[in-house]
């Protein structure tokens, strides 16, 4: 590999690589982003915000997505052999059990803050990654994560799950006794993550059935509005294109269209068909969602893809997010795999060079969360680096067979990276 590799914040390495289509490199960056994410995970097991530099900040709560997600890439860099992954997997997993649990009326808290400070409301979003995190830290061995899992798969059947429409409701109250009325496509996209993880965990076809069911509802949804995903729906389940057209900036739930959701889903119905074994099912509409993604989000002229656009695909919110151009090289990558489509090689390698360039930070690690429109580090939506997960995932991506889930994918890789 042609490339200057020197140490830099946070532990982590930093290389600028002659190519981020080298095997070395992306291997290599893959072990930099968790030693970054190392940080963030606290003796008690919960994961901090980490800021710009790595180091945790204290203004922000312990969050349930975020210890999952780190338990979730350190098992997964555990399956590959990545030196003392296992062990924060294993902290991170404790973290779920014992201080985001809520003891009193089970299921997990959202967030955790200093002292007696929580907050309590019950997420399809976080319980999706606790899900995920069991399943994978159970695939690697993790000790408590089976156990995990049989909660986790539990509180997401019993508490969340609406049979008759065959997906997830978003939040309810701490007691559960009540439900928001409010439905979203967000958390069931996670869920689909987890429940495919799940499946590979157990063995269990009923959570395949679940993440088919889910994935095919989506596109009909997708297909009859040009294939842009209608994010936000009432009780019901009928969309509301016009939710939060007040706050467009919103982290979790913004006005429009999410071009990065359809590049998520895209990739995400692909992996439903490798874990079905059903190849080709789904391809065309994943085709069909990484197009609309692609023409309504990259910016030609200058480079990234914008977080939102309106129903027409002008962008709303035309700052870069990091997990959108995560999900576009990863995408990009397995859409080439199932087709052999030489354009997919093209707009991966392109992407991936706008990272190097952008987003990938040579001097503090990991990645910048957030640039405005002419790519220059931005922090109005995400301050600090909180997440190693998107980016994670899509370095190792080209590296691991196709599954349905990271950790199967990691499984049959075995040890590449010790």
């Amino acid at each position: 590999m042609n490339a200057d590799t020197t140490r830099t914040g946070a532990g982590s390495t930093s290389a600028q690589p002659a190519s981020t289509a080298d095997s070395a490199w992306r291997r290599e960056h893959f072990v930099s982003l968790l030693r970054f994410a190392e940080g963030s995970v606290r003796e008690d097991g919960a994961a901090c915000w980490l800021d710009d530099h790595g180091r945790p900040d204290a203004s922000h709560p312990v969050e349930t997505w975020i210890t999952s997600r780190m338990a979730h890439i350190f098992a997964v860099g555990h399956l590959l052999g990545v030196s003392g992954a296992d062990e924060y997997a294993e902290r991170a997993i404790s973290g779920l059990q014992n201080v985001l649990a809520d003891p009193e009326f089970g299921g997990w808290l959202a967030a955790r803050g200093e002292g007696d400070e929580l907050v309590g409301t019950k997420e399809a979003y976080a319980h999706a990654f606790v899900v995920l995190a069991a399943s994978t830290g159970k695939v690697a061995g993790v000790a408590g994560a089976s156990e995990l899992l049989t909660k986790a798969l539990a509180v997401l059947d019993a508490r969340f799950w609406e049979p008759e429409q065959e997906l997830h409701v978003d939040e309810r109250s701490r007691d559960w006794s009540s439900t928001s009325d409010y439905r979203g496509v967000n958390a069931n996209m996670h869920s689909v993550e987890a429940l495919l993880a799940a499946h590979a965990a157990t063995g269990d076809g009923l959570w395949l059935g679940r993440a088919a069911a889910i994935g095919d509802r989506v596109v009909s949804w997708a297909k009859s509005n040009e294939w842009r995903i209608p994010e936000h729906f009432d009780a019901a389940w009928n969309p509301l294109l016009e939710y939060n057209a007040d706050r467009p900036h919103d982290p979790f739930k913004p006005y429009g269209a999410t071009p990065g959701h359809g590049l998520e889903w895209a990739r995400l119905l692909l992996q439903i068909d490798a874990e079905a074994e059903t190849a080709g099912r789904r391809t065309d509409a994943a085709i069909a969602l990484f197009d609309r993604a692609v023409a309504d989000g990259w910016d030609a002229e200058g480079g990234g893809f914008v977080y939102t656009t309106d129903w027409s695909g002008t962008p709303v919110e035309a700052r870069r997010f990091h997990w959108v151009a995560a999900e576009a090289v990863a995408t990009a990558h397995v859409l080439g795999r199932v087709t052999g489509e030489a354009r997919y090689a093209e707009l991966e390698a392109e992407w991936w060079a706008w990272i190097q360039a952008n987003l990938i930070d040579a001097e503090h690690g990991s990645w910048h969360h957030e640039l405005d429109t002419e790519n220059r580090p931005s922090g109005r939506t995400w301050v600090g680096k909180p997440d190693v997960y998107h980016a994670a995932q899509a370095v190792i991506l080209p590296e691991l067979p196709l599954t349905g889930s990271f950790a199967a994918s990691a499984q049959r890789a075995g040890h590449i990276l010790a």
